[in-house]
């Protein structure tokens, strides 16, 4: 009886799970609102059958492992700039952004779980502030940093993936 249960539970699960995938125009909704689609595309096809709450979740387990990746990469470029005063309060500067972007990481994914929508949309803003901070400097008087290393290519990789985290959480708001 128990072997029949699981076996009808699963056949309607199968038949439940594609109705809460979100709609191929949906992800064409929100990726054509974003700066590079074809990047957004490949992310969210990348987790298919996903409605718009466990997207939101994937981009921020995204950002997640792509600002700790950062962070690995700002600690071996501050070792490596110990003949370069600049570079390296650059970097040190960029680190407690990076940071920042961590907590920042966490609150988002704090909000998402209490189906707080604009928390996610204000945190997920923090998070863009603080890699923005680290790449242009905190003020429009500062004069972005020329960073030869491969720190910006990383910054915009996340700047690219909240932006998704970003629409994704303004369609949850409706």
């Amino acid at each position: 009886m128990v072997h029949n249960f699981s076996s009808l539970l699963l056949v309607f699960l199968l038949f439940i799970a594609p109705t809460y995938a979100i709609p191929i125009e949906q992800v064409s909704s929100i990726c054509n609102q974003s700066k590079k689609p074809s990047f957004c595309f490949a992310l969210l096809n990348s987790k298919p059958k996903a409605n718009l709450v466990s997207l939101t979740q994937y981009t921020i387990d995204t950002t997640r492992t792509n600002v700790t990746n950062t962070i690995k990469l700002i600690n071996s470029l501050i070792a490596q700039s110990v003949n370069d005063p600049k570079a390296k309060n650059h970097y040190k500067s960029c680190l407690e952004h990076f940071k920042g972007a961590l907590y920042n990481v966490d609150y988002t994914q704090e909000l998402l779980k209490k189906g707080d929508y604009q928390g996610v949309n204000v945190a997920a803003s923090s998070i863009q502030t603080n890699v923005d901070d680290c790449i242009s400097g905190e003020s429009p008087t500062d004069p972005p940093y020329h960073d030869p290393s491969m720190l910006p290519k990383y910054a915009s990789i996340i700047e690219l993936v909240v932006e998704i985290i970003l629409i994704i959480s303004n369609s949850l708001l409706r």
